[in-house]
């Protein structure tokens, strides 16, 4: 079973028959629909949606996984100069599905618990955690992209000295002293 990839994903499933059947979900979830995520983000353009793909699966052990990829455009303020800049946020992940703690407890280190209840599971809601687990917490523009690259450049030179600044440091007498750090005796 699997759902076009231009299909809106359903609210909620029954995540353990879809792991009997080893079933993928593909198709996408309008950004409107998601209010923490919306909450999260400056904005996103009218019409966006994620797109997901949601492969249900049981390991070795007869635990319920699901392994997703997602991706969604948005609008973030970069930090550096409080612009909008266009950023696609992409996210790859392994859920143990779990009815209880205990049973989030006994899942290997690679597994992430995603607790359902009653034969449902929330899939937009799943989906939205892992949006806002990959929003990076400081989004600034590439440097050379950046609207404030000159005031950038002001505070922080690029790496490379100028011809005087590299003439002082042969100049300095003290400099003698920066082979003794290096020299293995």
């Amino acid at each position: 079973m699997s759902k076009a990839p231009n299909a809106e994903l359903p609210k909620s499933v029954d995540p353990s028959r879809l792991a009997e059947h080893n079933t993928t979900l593909e198709g996408v979830i309008p950004l409107e629909g998601l209010a923490r995520f919306r909450e999260a983000v400056p904005g996103f353009q009218d019409g966006s949606e994620c797109r997901v793909k949601l492969s249900f699966y049981q390991d070795s052990e007869r635990r319920r996984i699901v392994s997703g990829e997602l991706s969604a455009p948005v609008i973030l303020e970069c930090q550096r100069c409080m612009n909008d800049m266009q950023v696609t946020l992409t996210s790859s992940f392994d859920l143990g599905l779990v009815i209880n703690d205990d049973q989030a407890q006994r899942l290997p280190k690679t597994l992430e618990p995603f607790l359902f209840e009653d034969f449902t599971a929330d899939l937009w809601s799943m989906v939205e955690d892992e949006l806002l687990l990959v929003l990076p917490p400081f989004p600034l523009h590439e440097r050379d992209e950046c609207p404030a690259k000159e005031d950038l450049e002001a505070l922080e030179p690029s790496k490379a000295p100028s011809e005087p600044e590299a003439k002082k440091r042969e100049d300095n007498p003290f400099s003698v002293l920066a082979d003794f750090k290096t020299t293995k005796h």
